[in-house]
């Protein structure tokens, strides 16, 4: 079976230094690949290559069997690639419903279907759903500035699987999030997963990414250390040298 994502001998380096060095993974269709490491040790320059933001200095990206390397992130969004931020990307002057429309417009539709079609761009009820499914829905008229940080990072969430991506990246979404909120969001990505989506998580909450990824890949000084389930990876001797051995 085709992954649905196969990164091969991936590097990037800034200057004389590498920061990834040779990865080389695949995320199967319908998983939740974690993907961790101490700081600096190349996890954002991975992703960032990934998706677009930067050009690897060597490797190749393929989505469902067709190299994607080097394509511009609007492009990628297009092909049902997106991602979120360890920045909140929300737009704090619309409301939650506007914030989700946006996000769903910017993966289908012309620029001339958004000037003269409906106003909600024909994703109104796809909105709703998705307000429904992150239990944002009382919320939907809210300017999405006065949320909570731990809803914002719930909305944040729903705008990046708006439109049926394929395949979502998150950034640390858990990071400054509270714990109560913090099971709400575990909860809701993993009935997401249940119901078809795929996504790769980086995350520095051992405690979230252990309960919510079913593998997960270990960089560290740019390069992939182990790799394994939660169990297999909590126990590795080189993961814990590099977590704890500086």
């Amino acid at each position: 079976m085709t992954a649905r994502l196969e990164v091969r001998d991936l590097s990037k380096a800034f200057g004389g230094v590498a920061a990834v060095q040779g990865v080389s993974f695949d995320v199967r269709d319908g998983e939740i690949l974690g993907v961790i490491g101490p700081n600096g040790s190349g996890k954002s320059t991975l992703f960032n290559c990934i998706l677009g933001q930067l050009l690897p200095s060597a490797g190749t990206v393929a989505l469902d069997g067709s190299d994607v390397t080097g394509l511009r992130p609007s492009t990628l969004n297009r092909l049902g690639v997106s991602r979120t931020f360890q920045l909140l990307q929300v737009f704090p002057r619309l409301t939650v419903r506007e914030n989700l429309i946006l996000a769903g417009q910017e993966h289908r539709g012309s620029r001339l279907g958004r000037l003269f079609g409906a106003r909600d761009a024909g994703l109104g009820p796809e909105a709703d759903r998705m307000l429904e499914f992150f239990r944002l829905g009382a919320l939907a008229h809210e300017q999405a500035g006065s949320l909570s940080y731990g809803q914002q990072k719930l909305l944040d969430a729903a705008m990046a699987f708006m439109s049926g991506s394929r395949l979502v990246l998150l950034d640390e979404p858990a990071g400054g999030v509270n714990p109560t909120m913090l099971a709400g969001l575990r909860d809701r990505l993993a009935e997401i997963n249940r119901v078809g989506a795929t996504f790769v998580v980086i995350e520095h909450n051992m405690e979230f990414v252990m309960s919510l990824c079913t593998r997960l890949i270990v960089l560290a000084e740019g390069r992939i250390i182990a790799e394994g389930s939660p169990a297999e990876v909590r126990t590795n001797a080189a993961v814990i040298e590099a977590y704890l051995g500086h």
